[in-house]
């Protein structure tokens, strides 16, 4: 059964132009620096028996929710998020995802049952250890891009690609040689987020943090790539 570590019944944020309900699946493997849901990452933690009551709540908001977004931790980590997501479509609902891209070979697994990913691509992916504290873990993340991309022109997957940006973590040249990567694979679109503290630990990157520079902004916008700062 698909262990939960929280549920918001409705939100207008976390799919765009969407109503939807979040799901958030227990656990995730990295330990980005920026992490908002720190309380999710351990795989232990979260309700074993908790997806038949939001199911019912689900069922109950029939004809109110667009669909149902499956957040984290990283819910490609739970073997089962299939049956989960097979739930939501006999509601009628559609199913969205967020995903950093770990399991790329779950995540093929999953994309035609699901209408849209939000994919949060960390840094270059030559670096993604600084961020996410765990070697080599850029090569799924390209991998899951790749999967990404293909179901876009495939499938006709809506995809929205975004980055957490802090000046402390990523450099301005790692960043444009990421937007270089994604604007090759024939991303159009990249929403770069603000860093925003969560909790204690955050407090000195927080003190740090400033909007990406002019500078950076054109030579992002210089690689072709639609920008929003969100």
């Amino acid at each position: 059964m698909l262990r939960i570590g929280g549920f918001t019944p409705l939100s207008t944020t976390d799919w765009p132009d969407q109503l939807a309900a979040v799901v958030f699946v227990q656990g995730c493997p990295w330990r980005c620096h920026y992490c908002h849901n720190v309380d999710l990452q351990d795989r232990d933690g979260g309700l074993r028996d908790g997806w038949p009551q939001v199911l019912k709540t689900l069922s109950r908001r029939q004809g109110l929710l667009d669909g149902v977004v499956f957040s984290g931790g990283e819910p490609t980590l739970d073997p089962h998020l299939v049956e989960a997501i097979d739930d939501v479509r006999q509601l009628g609902l559609k199913v969205g995802l967020h995903t950093a891209g770990i399991y790329p070979d779950r995540l093929i697994e999953l994309l035609p049952k699901v209408d849209w990913v939000g994919f949060d691509v960390k840094t270059d992916f030559a670096a993604y250890a600084h961020i996410t504290a765990i070697p080599r873990s850029g090569l799924p993340a390209w991998r899951s891009l790749l999967a990404l991309v293909q179901a876009v022109q495939q499938q006709g997957l809506s995809l929205e690609v975004r980055t957490t940006w802090h000046p402390e973590l990523q450099s301005d040249d790692q960043m444009v040689a990421l937007a270089q990567a994604l604007a090759q694979q024939g991303i159009h679109r990249w929403v770069i987020q603000q860093f925003r503290a969560a909790n204690e630990q955050h407090a000195s990157l927080a003190s740090t943090w400033h909007p990406p520079g002019d500078l950076l902004w054109q030579r992002l916008k210089d690689t072709g790539l639609s920008l929003e700062l969100r």
